[in-house]
């Protein structure tokens, strides 16, 4: 018998010397069968925990397979498929992970200090949506100074089309976007250009299509705990130590067998553990194990901004290194836009908060939270900035808008020049959504294609969520929204390259901004506890970045109009000891479209240019 001991993996198809090696949980089943391409099906031993092994010494890669339980009719394909080259509800394909020769031995890994991340969707990122496709884009991401991919889930769904979230598959790459080893040549390019790459994946739920789980065994899913996408993982429960064996060992098979750099952990607020050791910090060890030498970055999305998730095991932290900031994102979304309704309601967007959003990170460390009658965030002083994610556009925010609007069409040009300053120059991580770095006019829309009676339910639930904000519910805007189901919507927010051609002015802002924050040693040092903040008026502030001997940075973030500082009786705007500032950087230089960077001292007074932001600098001392 061939032993479980020599996998990579405790579950899924892995070739092993002259056959293939099947091992699959199902305690609710007496017998197991893999059923072949034209050939009989072959029986699985029973081992006593609930496994079925075996080996098929005809089954070779690329072969179909599929698993009849206790004798039945119906056909099933494996939870653990490596790739389901006919959608969800077809056969598994035997993959060997060896087949792709790897071309980045050089490659050294991921930290979280310095990163700029970008975040991705394979299918609408080009015109043709896959991973060849894809990849020739790349060398223009770096040129601009992008260093991490953060691509949307590609775990297998159901459908032609979708944003990823419903995955079924987990170990299988979508066949929608290419091949497993297209997705391994897209991680190879960007490693030889120097771009990081980490994967969403959804370890909260499952879609509701497509999904066979329950028929292996009912402990996968509980209902134990509230899930807003149906029934909850099973991280705590009876057999929950099978359940977390297999997410876990999904977590390390993209790391090991894609050379991913890390993941993103969608929604991990609803992913419930009153275990003694909670998943993630199982996850986390466990991939970084399975990295070994190689550092690999960790981020969670966590709606309730719980800090303790990237904080070190040994402070009763989960180990992570980074969460998102939806805090960052709404004072600056209301700065922008002036509209502060649903979930923007506790956010005034005013220069205070963000200020405090840049130094502090979460603007909700406790607080009441209006908006949901509760309070909202942990204490998250003592965390160091580069573990929050801050961004002014995502696929989620950019989707929650009338018509699925970039941030740029929601304000002026030069209020979007200042805030994407505030952003890129700022000591947390930041990340950009695709085709913000030249403004893409293509929107970004939720889409999903799905069978007709389930599809009608998620587009009621897809408006009811939309209800929150009045200015959506109430106007006629529910028509140029798009149906979910509908290839129109799906194919409309596909980017068009073409346009970073004919935006230099854009593309110039964010590659002159991020050179200016990897190459300026104050900048670059991400130290939050050597930034204070003043604000200058009612939508005016100033960043005060103290450099030691690289010297002071100053950065003046002026939101509406033009405004005097007379008097000016702010100590943070003082240059240090007997030097002068002198203009590093203007939103308003003629490169961005600007109508140019005029002094900003004039007999002794200031005067802040309105819509724009400035960066000034001594050389020290």
């Amino acid at each position: 018998m061939f032993s479980v001991l020599q996998r990579r993996l405790p579950v899924g198809a892995e070739p092993a010397g002259s056959g293939v090696h099947f091992r699959v949980w199902a305690p609710r089943r007496k017998q197991v069968e893999v059923v072949m391409d034209r050939s009989s099906a072959i029986p699985l031993d029973r081992e006593p925990d609930g496994y079925f092994s075996g080996i098929a010494d005809s089954a070779r890669a690329g072969m179909h397979y599929r698993f009849r339980l206790d004798h039945g009719d119906l056909l099933i394909p494996d939870p653990a498929s490596r790739f389901q080259p006919e959608g969800p509800h077809g056969p598994s394909e035997i993959i060997s992970p060896s087949s792709y020769r790897w071309k980045d031995d050089a490659w050294r890994g991921v930290w979280i200090e310095g990163q700029v991340i970008y975040e991705m969707h394979i299918g609408t990122f080009t015109q043709e949506g896959t991973w060849n496709a894809a990849r020739e884009v790349l060398p223009e991401l770096a040129e601009t100074g992008i260093t991490l991919l953060e691509l949307m889930p590609v775990a297998e769904f159901p459908g032609r089309f979708g944003w990823g979230y419903d995955g079924v598959d987990l170990f299988a790459p979508s066949h929608l976007y290419g091949t497993p080893d297209d997705f391994r040549g897209f991680v190879d390019r960007a490693h030889s250009e120097g771009l990081g790459v980490i994967l969403d994946v959804v370890y909260n739920h499952f879609g509701p299509d497509g999904n066979y789980l329950k028929e292996f065994s009912n402990d996968y899913l509980t209902t134990r705990h509230e899930n807003e996408w149906g029934e909850a993982v099973n991280f705590d429960g009876p057999g929950s130590e099978f359940v977390r064996e297999f997410f876990i060992a999904n977590a390390c098979y993209w790391i090991e067998e894609f050379h991913l750099d890390g993941l993103r952990l969608d929604a991990t607020q609803q992913i419930f553990d009153n275990s003694p050791n909670h998943i993630l910090c199982d996850i986390s060890r466990e991939t970084r194990r399975t990295a070994g030498q190689r550092p690999i970055l960790l981020i969670a999305e966590n709606e309730k901004q719980r800090a303790p998730i990237i904080r070190r095991n040994a402070k009763g932290g989960y180990g992570l290194d980074a969460i998102w900031n939806d805090d960052f994102h709404h004072a600056a979304h209301v700065a922008l836009t002036g509209h502060n309704e649903a979930y923007y309601s506790d956010y005034a967007g005013s220069p205070q908060e963000l200020i405090s959003a840049t130094k502090w990170g979460f603007l909700y460390q406790g607080q009441y939270y209006t908006w949901q009658k509760q309070p909202r965030g942990t204490y998250a002083l003592d965390l160091a900035a580069p573990g929050f994610v801050t961004y002014i556009e995502n696929h989620d925010q950019v989707a929650n808008s009338a018509y699925g609007t970039r941030a740029h069409d929601l304000t002026t040009f030069g209020r979007y020049k200042a805030m994407t300053t505030l952003l890129l120059l700022g000591p947390g991580t930041p990340m950009l959504f695709q085709g913000q770095e030249y403004g893409a006019s293509t929107p970004f829309l939720y889409f999903a294609d799905h069978y007709p009676e389930l599809a009608a339910s998620v587009e009621k639930g897809r408006s009811e969520f939309l209800s929150q904000f009045p200015s959506i519910a109430h106007g006629n805007t529910a028509f140029f929204l798009g149906s979910p189901q509908d290839p129109a919507t799906f194919e409309r927010c596909k980017l068009n390259h073409e346009e970073r051609r004919l935006k230099p002015h854009i593309v110039a802002l964010f590659r002159d901004l991020l050179t200016l924050r990897r190459e300026d040693p104050v900048f670059s040092a991400q130290r939050s506890e050597r930034i204070h903040g003043a604000v200058l008026g009612h939508e005016a502030f100033a960043l005060r970045f103290l450099g030691g001997s690289d010297g002071d940075r100053l950065i003046l973030i002026n939101l509406g109009r033009t405004l005097p500082l007379r008097p000016n009786p702010e100590p943070l705007l003082a240059p240090p000891g007997s030097s002068r500032w002198e203009m590093k950087w203007c939103s308003d230089d003629p490169k961005y479209r600007g109508p140019g960077c005029p002094a900003l001292r004039t007999a002794g007074t200031w005067k802040l240019p309105g819509h724009s932001a400035v960066v000034l600098g001594t050389d020290g001392n």
